[in-house]
């Protein structure tokens, strides 16, 4: 049996990790003297909620060794003779080598993987995990088969500013807009080789912004066939929603998932992001 491991930046669909059988292990959401585990103590709407009104700044704080350490233990304890585990980049957070000291630890073999991305870069890594797992793939060839997706998928996201991104310190070379005295709407992309945001282009409106994600997002596709996308929002359902039908209507994707970003990236992305996240089986 082989366990799968991930952590709470996935995004994944509540539905999904319960169908799969996915075991999450939750960053931390700092908000002054108070400490909430994602998606666990704080929802996302909780947390976009407080964001928008709260001044003191959130930050984020990764799992540690101890969190890992417990969650292969107990994953063990329920049959599992090998595990594998899939982090966020390790470009963007500690968490990558957390889970490999953790691994150390424990009795059974478990295989650290880097994300080299945020949000559903990593998911789709996670469910392409499972259900490989589930059609009785063996450890080394599931490891196989995730380095070729990685090289698939592509991921924009299309912020109103560039403040959260700045003060979360995961801004990577979109620093280069820093300072800018234009009032500038980003699109930042994720590079799946380094694990870092590269800058990508800069609206002036939010409806210029929104088309600079959608058209950019599609020519990177190596093709658009069997698509697999994810739209995810930062507490804007209505556009997300909106944007999803489109790309139903024009691309008829044979997976999408809508879903609103979890408190340890919406610290990053801030109130009312858009991102679009996917691959091509081709």
């Amino acid at each position: 049996m082989i366990g799968i491991i991930t952590d709470s930046t996935c995004d994944i669909p509540d539905a999904l990790i319960e169908q799969y059988g996915i075991t999450i292990i939750p960053h931390y959401i700092i908000w002054g003297d108070e400490q909430f585990r994602d998606r666990v103590d704080m929802t996302p709407l909780e947390f976009y909620k407080r964001l928008e009104v709260d001044p003191v700044y959130s930050s984020s704080s990764q799992a540690g060794i101890p969190d890992f350490q417990k969650t292969y233990e107990e994953v063990a304890a329920k049959g599992a003779t090998e595990i594998i585990t899939l982090t966020v980049s390790s470009a963007m957070s500690g968490a990558y080598h957390m889970a490999c000291e953790a691994a150390r630890l424990v009795k059974i073999p478990v295989s650290v993987v880097d994300g080299k991305g945020p949000t559903m870069s990593l998911g789709w890594q996670v469910l392409a995990a499972a259900r490989a797992r589930d059609a009785g793939m063996e450890v080394k060839k599931i490891l196989t088969m995730l380095e070729d997706l990685k090289k698939k998928l592509v991921q924009y996201v299309a912020m109103d500013s560039l403040e959260y991104l700045q003060k979360s310190g995961r801004i990577g070379n979109a620093v280069k807009w820093v300072g800018s005295l234009l009032k500038i709407q980003p699109l930042v992309s994720i590079n799946h080789h380094s694990g870092l945001v590269e800058p990508a282009a800069m609206a002036r409106t939010h409806k210029q912004l929104v088309e600079m994600l959608y058209q950019k997002f599609f020519a990177q596709l190596r093709s658009h066939n069997r698509l697999h996308i994810a739209v995810l929002h930062g507490n804007s359902l209505a556009e997300a929603e909106a944007l999803a039908e489109r790309i139903r209507a024009e691309f008829n994707p044979v997976e999408l998932i809508l879903n609103i970003t979890g408190p340890v990236l919406g610290i990053s992305t801030g109130p009312g992001a858009l991102a679009l996240c996917g691959y091509s089986e081709d």
